[in-house]
């Protein structure tokens, strides 16, 4: 169970806070208000209303003038979608292990879009040149799925996060392999306000082909967004052709687009505003929990803490009793059976004494 801080009878639910993911967390009041301001009268369906054309403005000017964007229902279908339409029929992707289009999407990119994934380990979450360079071989050999794309996530499923110079890095070689390079951005805004950067200076001028934008779990109710960041090149133009009727084809079309994109400009708006706000609390929660889970470490070797906390997301190893005695109050995931490590994600509504309550019910369970 969760720990419960108060009820709300009307409703006939129990009001609780948790670590599992900020996907549990509610839908920030600028987008529950930018829902309903445009629900008055008739917008034409499917993306031809005046709040998507709103969106395509703003994607302009948060990943350059070259840049298009596709709103779409969830994070899986934008990923989806976004390969789809990078990969020929016998092509592959490259992604570490631990990505979320591998390990996390009910393999919806093998099902729905056929696409293979060439995954190689790493204990970070984070792909390198030198771990590119490893798939990228028997180029030409029919008998093997062909690399066309690679697929990096910012911020990563463990928790840290791609520098400028990292992407770069990657873009650089995926590029000089003729391979397209994409950006799974769940959580796009807490690397952004993590890194102290525009959107469009850590994707589109590091040469990012590719983004799934998210929204979701930085405060929308259902909204993400595919990325095309270069519209006007050979390339470009074909990823932007192809994008709406994959986006149809892929279910992930919405007929009343307004209220998808009301979401987006909500939180992308003002030059992001509201995301940016809410990714730099949920960062700042997440950098209290580390500290004092370190602290706690300090004082018992059966705590470890491997992964620095870089976003908005703990990754301790704790022995597997006290995660029992914790998950009673908390709610919260282990990440690898294996090692006993779990995962504590912060959301834009975290507050103080959520982080506080988990570490002084650490530390009771310790004793």
């Amino acid at each position: 169970m969760a720990k419960s801080i108060s009820a709300n009878s009307k409703a006939g639910r129990s009001i609780w806070r948790g670590f599992a993911s900020d996907n549990y967390a509610g839908v920030h009041p600028e987008v529950l208000k930018a829902i309903a301001e445009v629900n008055d009268g008739h917008e034409i369906a499917y993306g031809e209303d005046t709040v998507t054309a709103q969106f395509d403005e703003l994607v302009k000017k948060l990943f350059g003038s070259k840049a298009v964007g596709f709103p779409v229902f969830n994070g899986t279908g934008a990923n989806v979608v976004a390969l789809q339409a990078a990969l020929k029929r016998w092509e592959a992707v490259i992604c570490v292990e631990s990505a979320h289009i591998h390990v996390d999407e009910g393999g919806a990119p093998e099902k729905m879009g056929g696409i293979k994934l060439w995954t190689v380990p790493t204990s970070n979450g984070k792909l390198t040149p030198e771990l590119l360079d490893s798939q990228v071989f028997d180029m030409g050999v029919v008998h093997r799925a062909q690399p066309g794309v690679v697929s990096i996530t910012q911020t990563t499923e463990m928790g840290t996060l791609y520098s400028a110079k990292e992407i770069k890095a990657l873009a650089d070689r995926a590029h000089k392999h003729g391979l397209l390079i994409h950006m799974d951005g769940a959580r796009l805004s807490n690397a952004a306000a993590a890194l102290g950067l525009s959107f469009k200076q850590f994707t589109t001028d590091l040469g990012i082909d590719l983004v799934s934008m998210g929204a979701t779990k930085i405060g929308a109710l259902a909204a993400e967004a595919v990325i095309v960041t270069d519209s006007k090149s050979t390339r470009g133009k074909e990823l932007a052709n192809a994008m709406p009727y994959l986006r149809k084809t892929s279910m992930q079309l919405p007929s009343k687009m307004r209220f998808v994109s009301a979401q987006l400009n909500a939180l992308f708006g003002n030059d992001a505003k509201v995301a940016l706000a809410n990714a730099s609390h949920a960062n700042a929660m997440a950098e209290r929990l580390y500290k004092g889970v370190v602290a706690i470490a300090k004082k018992n070797p059966s705590i470890q803490v491997p992964n620095p906390a870089e976003a908005n997301a703990v990754f301790p190893i704790l022995p597997a009793k006290i995660t029992a005695k914790l998950q009673k109050d908390y709610r919260f995931y282990v990440w690898n059976q294996a090692t006993g490590q779990v995962r504590w994600m912060c959301g834009w509504d975290t507050t103080e004494s959520d982080v506080d309550g988990l570490l002084e019910a650490l530390q009771k369970a310790l004793k």
